[in-house]
């Protein structure tokens, strides 16, 4: 069993690529507000997107190895990590 500061990701971790995702929907703000062609939007929009779902894997990921590596003493059960998983699982869309 490998030791849980090699299998976590650190919360520096999510934070910087949060903070990364966080600078692009400003950019795409500005975007929006410059009139700027659809096709660049809908990129930095697609690259958001991937950011978000990489931050929520690893979140997940870390979920995973505290519940199994940790075993009783984990502060996640496996009830809470499926809850996790399909909150995370289901796709959203609608005109917000």
């Amino acid at each position: 069993m490998e030791n849980k500061k090699n299998t976590e990701v650190s919360k520096d971790t999510l934070l910087r690529r949060l903070k990364r995702v966080e600078g692009q929907i400003r950019g795409i703000q500005k975007m929006i507000a410059e009139d700027r062609d659809c096709a660049s939007i809908v990129m930095q929009l697609a690259a958001v997107r991937s950011g978000i779902e990489g931050v929520g894997a690893l979140v997940l990921n870390n979920c995973m190895k505290l519940c199994f590596y940790k075993g009783p003493e984990a502060t996640t059960d496996i009830d809470t990590l499926s809850k996790a998983i399909s909150i995370w699982g289901r796709v959203r869309g609608g005109d917000d």
